[in-house]
This record gives C-alpha cells, structure tokens and sequence, in this order.
C-alpha cells in the first residue's frame, strides 16, 4: 500500500480562462499563469494578493530559463516561453495544464534545437503546486551544448526575508538592493559582495554571495541529429503561514513534515504524461557490496554506508558527469545490502565508491531493469587500487577536504551563518588566509609529527606575495629506515581541482626527479563558490625505488600555475604503497 497525501479541506479545482491568462484555483493557492506562454504571473495564498515580486515585470516573476550554445559558440541565455497551451487532465479534484514550443528543424535560423513542455498540477485539498518540464530534441535537430537549466521564483523582496535550507542554515537575507554599489562592495568573486550600508544595518559587515558548480565536463553535449527527451520534476511549491510571529519556527517544521510526505507519494501516481512514470511502470534492483582489500583484512568487508547507483555512465567514475539520462543512487546499510527502488525500465551501468576506500566500483556487466519487477545482482566485489602495503597516509578518503585544516575567516568577510558550523569553509576569502599561515615559505608536513587536521591546509593554493600569486610548493617529509627494491606507488585522490598545474617531485626538485605533471586540471571553481568537494579524481604515480634514499625522504607537491588566487587542488587522500609483495 503507498500512503494517501494528507489534505486539508477540499474545494473544487477550478481554472479560468481569458485572452491572455489562465487563472487556476483550489481554495487555498491561485495561479496566474500567462497563456500561452506559462509564465507564473501572480501566486495568491494566504490573504497575500501575490508572493512575487510585484517590481518585477509581470513575465519575469515565474519562469522556466536556460543557457546553452552551439557548439565553440558564446553562451546564450533564453527565457523558456510556450506558444501552444493546452489543458491536459480537469476535474473536481485534480487539474493539469501545459504550455508547449514546439521546435522545428525545417525552420530557418539560430533558435534553441529543443521542445520544452512545461506543466503546472494543482489539486484539490493541497497547499501548493506542482511543477515540471519535458524537454526534447526531435529528430533533425543540429548539434548543440545545454549547460544549465532551472525554475526560477522572484518573491516579494518586502515580505520574504529569512531563508531556512535547513536545520542548522537560516538567517535573515540581505536585500537585491544591498548589491547596489554604496550598499555593497564587489570582492574578488562577482557574485560575493560586503555588505557596507545595507538596509538592514545589523547586516553591516557580512557577505552576501552565492555559490555554484559548473564547467565543460558538467555540460550534456549533443550531436547534430541526436535524439533525446528527459523530464525535469515534478517538484513541489508548499505554502504555509501563520498570524503568529512567535511560532514562525513551526513553518518550517511543518514544511519537514510535508516533504516526508512528498518523499513517501514519489513517484507521484497523478502526473499525466507517458513520459513520467508511476511506481508500477518502474522496477527495482538489490544485492550486497563487498570491498576487497588483502593489505587490511584477509576477509571481505562489508561496503558500509557505501555509495551505490544506476547511470547510463559506461565507464568508472563518468557518472559524475553524465547529465543526459536519469541516475538512482542510494547508500547500503552497515552490512553493505541496497535496493534502489523506482528505476525507469532501461539498461544501466552499476556504479558506487566507498568512503575509506579510493577509487570507483563499476560492474563488469551493465543491468537492465525492467517494469514492475526485482533485479537480483547478489553478492558484488570492490577491489580498490592497490599494489602494496601502506609506507604512510594522509586523511581519510571520502571525496573531500573536510579532514583538513580549515581556517577562520578574516575578521572582514564574517558570515555569522557560518561561525561555529562544520561548514566553516564557506566563509568568503580563505584562500588568502593560506598566505597568512605561511607568509614567507611554504607548508611542510612530516609523516609520523604533523596533524592532518592542525597542519594540512585544506586547499594547495598560490601564496599571496605582495600584490601577486605565486607558484607554492608544499612539502611531505617522511623517514624510511630501508627502500624496497621495486616501484612505489604514490596514491593521489583529489576531491577538487580549478585551472591546477600539478607537479610531483621526489627528494630533488629537477627534471630528473620530476614523477608526475597535469596541466590545467580541473574547472571545479571550488575555492572561490566556498566548496570542500568537486569531481574526484585519482592520480597513480610510479616512483622508482632509485629515488628514495634510506633515511630521511621528501615529496614536492607544488601549484605551479601562478598569477591566479583561485587556482588551487583540494586533496582528498595521500597514500605512498611499497613495491608489491609476493
């Protein structure tokens, strides 16, 4: 049995339609919605005659939007606009409209390859809305680059001010007009601003930026006549108020609550389209994920808490970057069982990563899923790369820097939102606070002394000299009372890298000792959007024993891309193997 939407008093749904408007009604909530176009106009709830902003131009309130390109072409922004509308499903209880553009190749001229049906459900009984888009590229279409798209609600900027994303996250936010130059002043990053004479003065002082991940290998690339269709959402616009300012805090508790409920109805059942399907359409796979690692445990090892999803991603590690099709991840428990419910009938590449463990698990053999049953998988093995025994480590392999010394953030740049949060690495500017731990030489950790957490600084950036940016390379000194005649490995899994040129030196600094060279790795743009992760990657270095001495030993990390503050490599874990042991 799947649980029943918890509803407050029905009335009818009811829609209203005039030359240029539809007006969608339920009791609780009323959309306005421009037609044929199917931008949101006007939200009334709540004895509020509209929740957008009313400074804004009525078609940029509510709107679908995109960026994409032709290909090696500037980026193009586009508002999404309908030119067919149409009412899909209308009863009593339930009603569903779409607002379509339709794309046609034998059109001439440069316009977005992609049909684009965008959808509004509204139901009886229910404080909110639904949202979703289809997107298509029929047959015929030239070749193109869609880099990002999103739904987009411009409030009323007099009554909205407090943002809650979460328990620990919620503040009072700063105006748009705090942005203005005399309000605020524009730092390194564009989009980070220090609020100097903002309208609320107690935000004097702090940052008003946001934050956001993207480059090339984020980007779906299509081929000139390749087909494609995915659908976005539906997602869910729950409304709620009270009279009472005292008991605010209870919005957001019952907003906790109505997501638990939006999460137990998914896939929703009332959505009508063929291309979204309900849970009987779909099916499900299960099995158990092991580690095998014979330098820890001469046993298999449950994949505790491990990671474990389906992607059309073909090779290890791509499905980080595979945007196309639709991804189900979900994590194993302590035993290191998983199902993942609710797949879209298809064939999938199986792919996971264990924390504590490098690497990317992919099955051998791609799963195909199929409406309305089980897949068994069994029992599943991850070897992680690994030659030899352990010589030294350095953090915990998780995809992040989080393991690493974060500083506090320049008295200048507080954002009180971040004091005392496990998230202080969102603080604004702390790539120069690396300058200020090491204002005249470089970091220099040794294995054995040194503490990851204390004296590992959690991004390899330039060092600030003067008014310029310069290469830095830190150090890892370590002791090896006899070398093993063989190859070292030397393990190096990045959580993030930006614009890195990264070179390996092994106790000398000259061409000859020189192990490992990347040229510009990485367009992450972790250290300036305050990010502790990005795509992972690993590095596999060969290190011949005849450059390691007995004794005393020292491998260079070094920045070398010089003349750029946001440049920089967040490591996730370091480890130097032995040559491999019979």
């Amino acid at each position: 049995m799947r649980p029943h939407c918890s509803i407050m008093a029905k009335k009818n749904v009811t829609l209203t339609t005039q030359a240029s408007y539809i007006t969608v009604d339920n009791g609780l909530v009323r959309l306005t919605i421009s037609k044929p176009g199917g931008l949101l106009t006007a939200i009334k709830y709540g004895g509020m005659g509209n929740l957008l902003d009313l400074k804004s131009n009525e078609f940029n309130r509510g709107y679908w939007d995109i960026n994409w390109n032709l290909p090696g072409g500037q980026d193009r922004y586009q508002l999404l606009r309908g030119s067919e509308y149409s009412v899909i499903n209308l009863s009593n209880d339930h009603l569903e409209v779409s607002f379509k553009s339709t794309y046609d190749p034998s059109i001439p001229g440069t316009r977005l390859p992609l049909t684009v049906d965008v959808r509004y459900v509204v139901r009886s009984g229910v404080s909110g809305f639904y949202c979703y888009a289809i997107y298509e590229r029929p047959p015929g279409c030239p070749a193109c680059d869609l880099a990002q798209t999103r739904m987009v609600f411009k409030l009323r900027r007099e009554r909205f001010h407090y943002m809650a994303i979460s328990d620990k996250k919620q503040r009072i936010m700063p105006m748009p007009e705090d942005l203005l130059p005399g309000r605020g002043k524009q730092l390194i990053v564009p989009e980070s601003v220090l609020l100097v004479n903002p309208i609320n003065p107690d935000l004097k002082g702090e940052m008003f930026h946001g934050s956001h991940y993207i480059g090339n290998d984020m980007v779906a690339h299509f081929e000139e006549g390749e087909t494609w269709r995915k659908v976005f959402g539906p997602f869910f616009v729950y409304l709620n108020a009270t009279t009472d300012v005292s008991k605010a805090y209870n919005l957001w508790l019952d907003a906790k609550k109505q997501r638990l409920m939006e999460e137990s109805l998914w896939p929703y059942e009332f959505i009508s389209s063929p291309y979204y399907l309900t849970y009987k359409e779909r099916g499900s796979a299960t099995g158990r994920l092991f580690v095998q690692d014979r330098f820890i445990s001469s046993s298999l090892l449950p994949a505790k808490s491990a990671f474990i999803g389906l992607s059309a991603a073909r090779t290890q590690g791509s499905w980080q970057t595979e945007s196309k099709g639709y991804q189900f991840w979900v994590q194993t428990d302590s035993d290191g069982y998983f199902t993942i419910k609710n797949i879209i009938p298809g064939v999938y590449g199986l792919h996971g990563w264990v924390p504590g463990f490098i690497g990317d698990y992919m099955r051998e053999e791609l799963v195909t899923i199929s409406a309305g049953s089980e897949t068994q998988l069994g029992n599943l093995t991850y070897v992680p790369p690994r030659d030899g025994p352990t010589v030294w480590e350095i953090g915990f392999p998780d995809r992040t820097a989080n393991d690493y010394y974060v500083p506090d953030v320049n008295p200048m740049y507080v954002n009180k939102l971040f004091l005392d949060s496990p998230e202080k690495f969102r603080q604004y500017g702390l790539w120069d606070r690396y300058t200020d731990l090491h204002p005249k030489s470089d970091q220099v950790f040794t294995i054995g002394i040194s503490n990851p957490k204390e004296d590992w600084f959690f991004a390899h950036v330039d060092r600030r000299d003067g008014e310029k940016y310069i290469p830095s390379t830190w150090e890892i000194r370590f002791n090896l009372r006899s070398v093993t005649v063989g190859t070292y490995k030397l393990r190096l899994s990045i959580a993030s890298a930006t614009r890195t040129d990264l070179e390996v030196h092994v106790n000398q600094m000259n061409a000859q000792q020189l192990v490992f060279q990347t040229m510009n790795l990485g367009a992450d743009n972790t250290v300036c959007r305050h990010g502790i992760h990005g795509l992972y990657q690993l590095f596999c270095v060969d290190i011949s024993s005849m450059l390691l001495i007995n004794g005393d030993n020292c491998i260079f990390l070094t920045q070398a891309r010089g003349g750029d503050a946001l440049c920089g490599i967040l490591y996730d874990y370091i480890r130097l193997e032995a040559p491999p042991t019979s």
